[in-house]
């Protein structure tokens, strides 16, 4: 690969996406883009390249930035993090809700795991509080293919071997004829999955009392991240909490979220920023 097809698709990524791609992790352009390449017959790289060049597609353009950004992802990955949510935070906020209603994003949410294993973890509340609310879950993730996986809920093999235990497993999915396994009906109840851009406004998903962004912004530029983070606390809820993966820091990316004095480990929006959530 040329430097100059290395600097085209970082740039591509950066502009659409936000991404930042180091030097470093060139090689990574290669795995990620393989089945583009494949699809469209293209040899290298460099064609690829040559080919957004001579052949201005935005829509092309997304899918390769999508294509770009990590789909890695396992079920129960942020295990405690759910738990905090699911024994901490939602109960907190259903105190607060008039109708008993709860909605949660999980932002770039890739092929669904983190969205379904919330959903396989509220099933469990039996009894509880929760087990009476009415909870949304609403995923979303730059890649259409991502999201369509998502949606379809089926999985490798391998993919629930990770994370899920054999009770979760057989309680949770079906197993189908050649080996791999689907999310059961119950569980697609309250769960969606749309196709999102965190560098563009999330209004139209309207608000939400809890928003998960785990493994996302650590791979953003700075501007990015600032961005994608001013996309999120626009659509939280007065109180709503904000979490990020336990090793990404959230504090002093924007000044438009701030340390929760609730709940340790979670931000909310700073009502003394001007800036409106959507409702």
């Amino acid at each position: 690969m040329q430097e100059s097809t290395f600097n085209e698709l970082s740039d591509l990524a950066l502009r659409l996406s936000g991404q930042h791609i180091a030097a470093s992790k060139a090689y990574l352009l290669e795995a990620r883009l393989s089945t583009i390449s494949r699809r469209e017959n293209l040899a290298t790289l460099d064609d690829l390249v040559h080919c957004l060049k001579a052949r201005p597609n935005p829509r092309f353009e997304q899918e390769v930035a999508a294509a770009l950004s990590s789909k890695k992802t396992s079920f129960f990955e942020a295990r405690d993090l759910i738990e905090k949510v699911v024994t901490q935070a939602l109960p907190e906020r259903l105190k607060q809700s008039k109708n008993g209603r709860l909605r949660i994003w999980c932002a770039g949410v890739s092929t669904g795991q983190e969205a379904w294993s919330l959903a396989i973890r509220l099933s469990e509340e039996m009894g509880s509080t929760l087990a009476r609310a009415d909870i949304e879950i609403v995923g979303t993730d730059l890649s259409t293919d991502c999201i369509e996986t998502a949606k379809q809920g089926v999985y490798g093999h391998f993919d629930v071997q990770k994370g899920l235990s054999i009770h979760r497993l057989m309680t949770n999915f079906n197993r189908r004829d050649n080996g791999d396994w689907v999310v059961n009906e119950a569980l697609h109840k309250n769960v969606n999955f749309r196709r999102h851009n965190l560098l563009d406004s999330a209004r139209d998903l309207g608000a939400f009392d809890i928003i998960l962004c785990c493994n996302v912004l650590g791979a953003l530029a700075p501007s990015a991240q600032r961005q994608a983070v001013e996309t999120l606390s626009a659509q939280l809820l007065p109180d709503a909490y904000l979490f990020a993966a336990p090793d990404e820091a959230l504090e002093g990316i924007s000044s438009v979220i701030k340390p929760s004095r609730a709940l340790r480990g979670a931000f909310e929006r700073d009502t003394t920023v001007k800036k409106t959530a959507a409702a």
